[in-house]
């Protein structure tokens, strides 16, 4: 008998294991923003990103507790601090609220300067600016942003600084080897919520480029 408990117990115990492993990339299975790969080498890409609208913050402070700022700043708006008050259809779960919730995307962008950052999330492709809700905290700004063409590496783990660091030098060779020209700041993006094992996590860092290096 307990033998057969035991069993049980283990049975249960990597039941929830597998939770915690999977759970990550569920809840980061939303919609995200739409691009056509142009070219790839390993994990670089060159994107052409569609037009999209984003709602963003600005936020002083370290990378870390910027983006933390930010994000919070930006999901109380999407969570209903905003001045509509129709549904809005979601993926899951499907939610009516007096005030207007909007279904999150990834990933969470941040661009910086060190101690100045823009936190933004791309708004759902079923939004325009006419249909989207203004936010009540004037902190946060909704913008239209126009098709642009990034070269973007990709990796997994926590994201740190050291990592963003080392990204930003491997990406910033291959740009100068394509012969392409920097148009932006790196900008980081980040697709899973904290709780995600390091190995199932997809960072990026990506940079607006222009030139002929690149297949068109």
């Amino acid at each position: 008998m307990r033998k057969k408990l035991m069993w049980w117990l283990i049975a249960a115990l990597g039941v929830v294991l597998l939770g915690a492993v999977l759970w990550g990339p569920i809840v980061s299975n939303v919609e995200q923003p739409k691009y056509k790969v142009v070219e790839s080498a390993g994990n670089i890409e060159i994107r052409d990103y569609a037009p999209m609208i984003v709602a963003e913050a600005e936020v002083s402070g370290d990378r870390r507790e910027a983006i933390g700022k930010g994000f919070r700043i930006i999901a109380d708006y999407i969570f209903g601090n905003n001045t509509a008050s129709q549904k809005v259809p979601m993926t899951a779960p499907v939610t009516q609220q007096g005030s207007e919730k909007i279904a999150m995307t990834a990933p969470v962008v941040q661009q910086g300067d060190g101690s100045n950052w823009t936190v933004h999330f791309v708004m759902p492709s079923s939004y325009t600016m006419e249909t989207l809700p203004r936010p009540n905290n004037p902190a946060v700004k909704l913008k239209e942003i126009e098709g642009k063409r990034f070269a973007v590496i990709r990796f997994a783990g926590m994201g740190g600084q050291d990592s963003l660091k080392r990204h930003t030098a491997e990406l910033d060779e291959f740009v100068s080897a394509k012969n392409l020209t920097p148009q932006s700041a790196p900008t980081y993006a980040f697709y899973n919520p904290p709780w995600t094992l390091p190995f199932l996590r997809r960072n990026e860092v990506m940079v607006e480029v222009s030139g002929e290096g690149a297949r068109q």
